[in-house]
């Protein structure tokens, strides 16, 4: 009988429902904050003062997407929305003090689920996974 390939797409479904709850059951990790949200603090964490575009094409999501969330942060305390000293036409997004608090909290978080996820795993393996979810985020 041939061996049975792995059926990715059910894995890694499986696994992202694993990683939301593991993320879910940390609720003090995110103050407040939605998977959406903690994405767009950690993007904003290494690119202070980023276009609503720039970060709408880093997150892969549309630039409406973008300017609703980050209206809804505005809300929350977490970003300032300023306008682009240069071009009228584009905003700016940068963290708070909240939202600076928000994202080291929530990267400590990630830092423990990754550290879980990678052990037992050579460097090597782990590269090639990482090359595998890339390859399959380009589909």
């Amino acid at each position: 009988m041939p061996e049975q390939k792995p059926r990715f797409v059910a894995l890694v479904n499986r696994a992202q429902r694993a990683m939301q709850r593991w993320i879910e059951g940390r609720p003090e990790a995110w103050e407040g904050a939605s998977a959406a949200q903690a994405g767009l603090l950690f993007l904003l964490a290494s690119r202070e003062d980023a276009a609503i575009g720039e970060i709408a094409q880093a997150l892969d999501v549309a630039p409406a997407a973008v300017t609703n969330l980050s209206k809804r942060m505005q809300a929350a305390g977490m970003v300032e929305r300023v306008g682009d000293a240069h071009d009228a036409r584009l905003t700016r997004l940068r963290l708070s003090e909240q939202g600076r608090e928000a994202s080291r909290l929530a990267t400590g978080a990630l830092a423990e689920l990754n550290a879980k996820l990678s052990a037992g795993f050579t460097p090597q393996e782990l590269s090639v996974v990482a090359r595998w979810l890339d390859q399959a985020t380009r589909l």
